[in-house]
């Protein structure tokens, strides 16, 4: 057997609960047609007649009442399946899956802890990645993106923040190579850049088409590793504005601007969207993001 036979098991067990034909059709929503085909496939399949037939309708074999004991414990079942399922969309609990770009992390985490105090049931997963995490296959149930709105047909996007980004040094270079005065004298200076050639952050864009390419002498993958470089002297980089504010030790090479701005976005699948648990997590995280310093 195998779960194609499902539906020519559930028509048996009616047939067999209700003693008719008619009366399985009309729970099945069904012809009564389709309900003497699937029996009638159901016993080919097996090799033996689960049924004897008469006038006052059908009653079963032995071997019939076999496989219907089988049959109503697993209507059973997905019965009880179908009950949690449903009580775990209802409930603040189980387990939460929250992807977001790596950049973030150090604003989401504390949003994410007191979440999960706050509902002790919750097991939370936080995953940072450079991939895009797939909602509408279960990969996640909400997620952070950075950039342009996201456009999947089935995701509900909200906007959540917008990240202010600017040209940053620190004192210690700026004593061994001084200041650029402008634009134009970037070229002797060194610059810190990511080292993937899809990013999307619009200011390293900006920067490498302004800057020439031997002179971006510290690349790497990680933001974490890239905010540290700009703080230790490895050259000019971007650092999110909030963060800037909090190391005394930096000296601001250009201000942030518009354009380099990068704006958050809340995804949810829309299946997702209206449970429970999704709606207090987008809760909790958009009143956390009224008060981010960003």
């Amino acid at each position: 057997m195998s779960l194609a036979n499902w539906d020519e098991i559930r028509t048996a067990f009616q047939v067999a609960r209700l003693g008719t034909v008619s009366g399985a059709a009309e729970v099945l929503g069904v012809h009564h047609a389709t309900v003497i085909r699937h029996i009638d496939a159901l016993e080919k399949s097996l090799g033996t007649k689960l049924f004897q037939r008469h006038a006052r309708g059908y009653t079963p074999t032995e071997a019939g009442r076999d496989l219907l004991t089988v049959a109503q414990t697993t209507e059973e079942q997905f019965a009880q399946l179908a009950s949690r399922i449903k009580g775990q969309g209802e409930a603040v609990a189980g387990e939460l899956v929250v992807t977001s770009i790596a950049g973030a992390s150090d604003l989401l985490t504390p949003v994410l802890t007191t979440f999960q105090q706050a509902h002790p049931g919750l097991r939370l997963r936080f995953l940072t990645d450079m991939r895009v995490f797939r909602l509408d296959y279960g990969e996640a149930h909400v997620a952070i993106r950075a950039g342009a709105a996201p456009e999947e047909p089935d995701n509900v996007v909200q906007p959540l923040s917008r990240i202010r980004t600017g040209l940053y040094a620190s004192q210690a270079y700026v004593a061994r190579r001084g200041q650029p005065a402008s634009e134009a004298e970037f070229a002797g200076h060194d610059f810190i850049c990511t080292d993937s050639d899809g990013s999307r952050a619009p200011f390293y864009r900006w920067l490498m088409s302004r800057v020439p390419a031997d002179r971006l002498v510290f690349r790497a993958t990680e933001p974490a590793a890239l905010d540290e470089a700009v703080r230790q002297g490895a050259g000019i980089g971007f650092l999110a504005a909030y963060k800037a504010q909090n190391c005394p030790d930096l000296v601001e090479i250009l201000p942030p601007r518009p354009e380099w701005d990068a704006p958050l976005w809340l995804v949810t699948h829309v299946d997702l969207h209206r449970t429970r648990k999704v709606q207090a997590f987008l809760s909790h995280l958009k009143e956390a993001a009224r008060h981010w310093p960003v």
